[in-house]
């Protein structure tokens, strides 16, 4: 069970080391990172599966639970930004992301790096610590 403290059920998609793709009955993806470190290609299967499921469901909206996740490598930060970020997004559409910031320093600034990376996307996203905070976000954005 997700740790989130959503009061609807959320429904499992994928779960692999990196961590698990809930479907949120509100039309987005929770991707909610493990601690510890990954393996390269876990966190590629893991994300893709989080593309796979945005583009089944027609969706464009994710919550990223990063507060207990390791900062991302170099490996990962190009393959995120290069490769993933323009698979995820929905053609035609705005691509949201609220990212509940991870607790570790460095996780942070490693994820800062991607976002600034990232910005040529067609990501718009916002960082919070309230998890109530980044639903209610979620929610408003069309």
């Amino acid at each position: 069970m997700s740790p989130l403290s959503t009061p609807k059920p959320l429904r499992l998609y994928f779960e692999n080391p990196v961590g698990r793709l809930w479907e949120d009955p509100d039309g987005y993806a929770i991707v909610e990172y493990n601690a510890g470190k990954r393996k390269m290609q876990e966190l590629q299967a893991f994300l893709t599966h989080a593309a796979r499921l945005l583009h089944s469901r027609g969706w464009h909206k994710l919550l990223g639970d990063q507060r207990v996740m390791s900062a991302f490598t170099e490996e990962e930060r190009v393959w995120i930004t290069d490769n993933w970020l323009n698979t995820a997004a929905t053609e035609g559409k705005s691509f949201y992301g609220a990212v509940l910031i991870a607790h570790d320093v460095f996780a942070r600034l490693s994820m800062n790096l991607v976002m600034s990376e990232a910005r040529e996307s067609a990501l718009t996203y916002r960082l919070f610590e309230s998890e109530t905070e980044a639903h209610a976000w979620l929610r408003k954005m069309e």
